[in-house]
């Protein structure tokens, strides 16, 4: 335990605001926690992260990369920085000045096939833990997914097929180490310990009353409304808190809408005989309309496969008012000062270089140039054989050609016809129009939106 002066001046330290955070670190609560106490239920022991993941590494090498870890902890920056909550006061000082590296957790649920920039709030948080020297535990939810979390929502979230499950935890893999040292980050599944025995799922039951769970804003609301609680959702926090135990989680991430499933987790943990874990909560991003959380359901994200063009254009299209809460949370500094067209130019400039390269920014912003500000076609526009479309009386149906053209489908092909977002050479189609003859397709540019194109070609 650190004597009570170290922790004085640490909590002095992460109480000071630094200027690339403008100050947003002073008066921020302030916690941390221990070693964990007391052993492991018997479902867990197996789960113990202080084991080998890899049953080919010998306890010999294991050791020695825990040594590593132990003498690797870097000099504490402020990991508070733009933090909104981190619980209980006073905890994560004395954590960090025990001078052992944490366990910090992180859980996403694959319920999308993409990861967005509201995301990579959280994320970059977690690689600034990974940096100082600390165990980054990145939790895939692909049990919980198929639960539905209840944060933020006024009704029950429609839930993922098993096999959209599956094909998203392997690309919010890919994307999350965009951000994240792969090396460095230990990559665990829920589905290892949630897949219990009925009496480890009524223990669990055990630690908590309806009472409780029902103390949240989500659920207050939606009881105040007249509205449906699914009996599963109930089960949520639950879940979540046990992850904590299971990967015996020293420290846990999540935005402002987590903060009860966070703090749940603590009581979960001292159910299970061990120390609970801080908690640390960031900002939600809003998305392009400038309201709304980014989310894909809403059409409002940026996601960080985004094409080049696509996210610098997407970019491009946020209010003049979000782009300080952009700079902030996503770049880490002051947005500059100057006219605000210029501020979101360097902003999509510096994000699509991060997700895309050096380089990637600038040629982003010469494209947006020729197709938007000018309503000119790219230079290299991806041709389309028509020759492999299916035909009727030589006319061909334009929601599949769209699909076939943009990778959508057939119905959000006619959806966009219908709203009148496709063109053909720069003019309008009719949105009551549903097929052309071939010949008037041949050689025409398709466009869909402001930034998808297509050139459309007859093959021999």
């Amino acid at each position: 335990m650190p004597s009570p002066s170290r922790t004085k001046r640490i909590r002095s330290f992460f109480r000071r605001g630094l200027p690339r955070c403008g100050g947003v670190a002073d008066g921020i609560e302030v916690g941390g926690g221990g070693d964990a106490g007391g052993s492991l239920p018997p479902l867990l022991r197996r789960f113990s992260p202080r084991t080998a993941i890899d049953k080919k590494e010998s306890p010999a090498s294991l050791a020695g990369a825990e040594r590593k870890r132990q003498s690797s902890i870097a000099a504490v920056p402020d990991l508070t920085c733009n933090a909104v909550d981190v619980l209980p006061e006073g905890r994560l000082a004395e954590q960090l000045a025990a001078g052992r590296p944490l366990r910090v957790k992180l859980g996403i649920d694959p319920t999308t096939a993409d990861i967005h920039l509201g995301h990579t709030v959280v994320l970059e948080k977690l690689r600034e833990f990974q940096e100082a020297g600390h165990q980054v535990v990145l939790i895939i939810g692909d049990f919980t997914a198929r639960v539905g979390d209840p944060s933020g929502r006024s009704s029950t979230r429609p839930l993922p097929s098993a096999e959209e499950i599956e094909a998203n935890a392997a690309t919010y893999q890919e994307q999350a180490f965009k951000l994240l040292d792969r090396e460095r980050t230990e990559v665990r599944f829920n589905s290892e310990w949630l897949r219990m025995e009925p009496e480890a799922l009524l223990g669990l039951l055990a630690q908590t009353t309806v009472a409780r769970l029902l103390e949240r804003d989500d659920f207050q609301k939606r009881l105040g409304a007249g509205q449906p609680i699914a009996a599963l959702e109930l089960l949520y926090p639950l879940l979540q808190g046990y992850d904590s135990v299971a990967v015996e989680a020293d420290v846990e991430l999540g935005g402002t809408d987590q903060k009860f499933n966070l703090l749940f987790g603590r009581d979960i943990q001292v159910s299970y005989g061990q120390q609970p874990q801080s908690i640390l909560t960031m900002p939600i991003l809003v998305g392009t309309d400038g309201v709304k959380k980014m989310s894909k359901s809403l059409g409002n994200y940026v996601g960080v496969t985004d094409a080049p063009e696509e996210m610098f254009g997407r970019l491009m299209s946020i209010p003049d008012e979000a782009m300080d809460d952009y700079y902030r949370l996503l770049l880490g500094g002051a947005r500059p000062q100057g006219a605000p067209n210029e501020a979101k130019r360097e902003l999509a400039r510096r994000l699509v270089d991060r997700f895309h390269g050096a380089g990637a920014g600038a040629a982003a912003e010469e494209h947006f140039n020729r197709v938007i500000r000018d309503k000119g076609v790219p230079e290299e526009v991806p041709e389309l054989d028509l020759g492999g479309l299916d035909r009727e009386n030589g006319a061909i149906y334009l929601p599949g050609l769209l699909a076939a053209a943009f990778e959508i489908s057939a119905s959000e092909g006619r959806r966009l016809i219908g709203q009148g977002g496709v063109k053909l050479d720069g003019e309008q189609v009719d949105p009551a129009l549903l097929s052309l003859d071939a010949a008037a397709l041949a050689g025409k540019v398709l466009q869909v939106g402001k930034r998808r194109f297509a050139r459309l070609v007859e093959g021999d």
